[in-house]
């Protein structure tokens, strides 16, 4: 979808489609009234009549409206104007392009950003627009034999902004296509069967990135080059699996090599069964999406290059399905991980810990500036907080106001849950080092305080998206979260040097 800046009058224009906001109780926005005014009162007339209210989600199309040189004009209800929001404008966004793209008009022009947003400004909006836009009229429909075709979908959008502002809007394009882009990439990748997104896919995927952006580099160890490192706890998950385990690396280099990187660590796993401590059966397919924090590093890696950040950021993806068989580690197995630690596994099912405990580990060689990992790694935090925000941990409370500032800013958030030294002794083992799992009680908790272990010597930060990174349901599909959180984490770090 091609995106462009415009500074005209609404009824002026000639395209296949005008969007325009109503709030609440019928009330035209500044620019439904100045196309109101030229049409001789045409949406007024239309509101009066009963059509729409302009509750938040509802859209109206009228075709060729008098008095105006568009096709079409779709009204988007945005609720009440004094409770306008980030979360009613997003929703706004989409059901227009839902909307515009089932209206067969291939083009349209926006004049949504115009809606005034408390402590949003013109580059907020229209970025906001690209990303939801995008995503909005996102199909998982690679593997369809017969895909879901509209007859003239929407093809070009153009944003109306004050003429003032113009090139910050422009730029605004160019970082919302770069987000969406890494956001799709991660949606596609969470999306696929396990029977074609194995760990061999995922560093084909890195390796396919790397050969697009000069600024990546990609390496990928087997299980050989892991075994002679002494990574024991990935190892161990990868056993019950005729599936090779990969540690993959992608380093973008958009400063000076003396600049200590963002390292982010992505959980791998492309199929969770439990192994021998396996799941139930009820909706298990969906342990597909076990690899979406993988699918998120790879995303924010090529929002990265698309934008051409000036910083350095590495990406380590240990990758593995956890499956039963004769060779699978068993419950009460002892494992020892690069750390040198050993870890006795008493739930099989709890082995996302045990890859990114060696991922952590093998960060440290980055020498890096902070530490993120990502990974749908507790049913419990589901539980905690359900689809509305991941859970973050970490030891730099820095660090976590940082990510939880960039969620906000991005409307991808997270919440800021204890890494208290109380929690630790729940992982005591009378054999080993400790134990994979601490029990019922605050399951997010303990599976930070595991990882925390392995993070003594660098700042790092735990983002639990088990509750954010797929939609269950009729809408069932990966969102691409946190790509968003994480990018706009890395923009802010770049401050004024873009």
């Amino acid at each position: 979808m091609k995106f462009t800046i415009k500074s005209e009058k609404p009824a002026a224009v000639k395209a296949g489609c005008v969007v325009l906001g109503i709030y609440e109780r019928r009330k035209l926005s500044e620019a439904a009234s100045q196309f109101d005014k030229t049409t001789r009162g045409l949406l007024t007339s239309l509101l009066k009549a009963g059509d729409m209210d302009g509750k938040c989600g509802q859209t109206v199309l009228l075709h060729h409206p008098r008095g105006a040189d568009c096709e079409r004009v779709l009204l988007v209800g945005c609720g009440k104007k004094n409770e306008f929001s980030d979360k009613r404008y997003r929703d706004a966004l989409a059901s227009a392009a839902d909307a515009i793209n089932r209206s067969g008009a291939s083009d349209a022009l926006s004049y949504l950003p115009g809606l005034e947003i408390k402590g949003r400004d013109t580059y907020w909006k229209v970025r906001q627009l690209v990303e939801v836009s995008i995503a909005a009229l996102y199909k998982p429909d690679e593997l369809k034999s017969i895909k879901d075709k509209t007859s003239r979908p929407l093809r070009r959008v153009a944003v109306n902004v004050d003429s003032s502002d113009t090139e910050i809007a422009h730029k605004a394009l160019n970082d919302g296509q770069a987000i969406a882009a890494g956001i799709q990439l991660a949606r596609t990748l969470g999306d696929l069967p396990g029977n074609i997104c194995t760990p061999t896919y995922l560093a084909e995927q890195a390796r396919t990135l790397g050969a697009g952006y000069k600024q990546i580099e990609v390496s990928v160890l087997d299980e050989a080059a892991m075994e002679k490192l002494g990574m024991g706890a990935l190892l161990s998950v990868a056993r019950g699996s005729e599936e090779p385990a990969r540690l993959i690396t992608l380093e973008y280099r958009g400063d000076s090599k003396d600049t200590k990187p963002v390292v982010l660590v992505g959980k791998g796993v492309t199929f969770d069964s439990g192994g021998i401590s396996i799941k139930p059966s009820p909706a298990m397919d969906e342990m597909k999406y076990d690899m979406c924090g993988a699918a998120s590093v790879l995303g924010t890696l090529k929002a990265c290059a698309e934008m051409k950040l000036p910083l350095n950021v590495v990406g380590v993806i240990p990758a593995t399905e956890n499956l039963p068989s004769g060779n699978a580690s068993k419950p009460g197995d002892i494992v020892t991980s690069l750390s040198g630690q050993t870890i006795e596994v008493l739930n099989t099912d709890a082995e996302g810990r045990l890859i990114l405990c060696d991922a952590l580990s093998y960060s440290e060689k980055f020498d890096p500036a902070v530490v993120v990992d990502i990974a749908t790694l507790t049913g419990a935090c589901v539980i905690a907080l359900g689809s509305h925000a991941a859970g973050l941990l970490s030891n730099d409370d820095k660090l976590a106001e940082a990510l939880l500032s960039a969620g906000t800013t991005a409307a991808d958030r997270a919440w800021h849950m204890p890494l208290w030294g109380e929690y630790q002794q729940q992982l005591d083992s009378n054999f080993a080092d400790m134990a994979n799992i601490g029990g019922r009680e605050a399951g997010t908790i303990t599976a930070a305080c595991f990882l925390s272990r392995f993070a003594g010597d660098y700042h790092w930060a735990h983002l639990d998206i088990a509750g954010v990174a797929w939609k269950q349901g009729k809408e069932k599909g990966a969102t691409g979260r946190p790509v968003a959180l994480l990018t706009q984490f890395l923009l802010d770090r770049c401050g004024n040097d873009r």
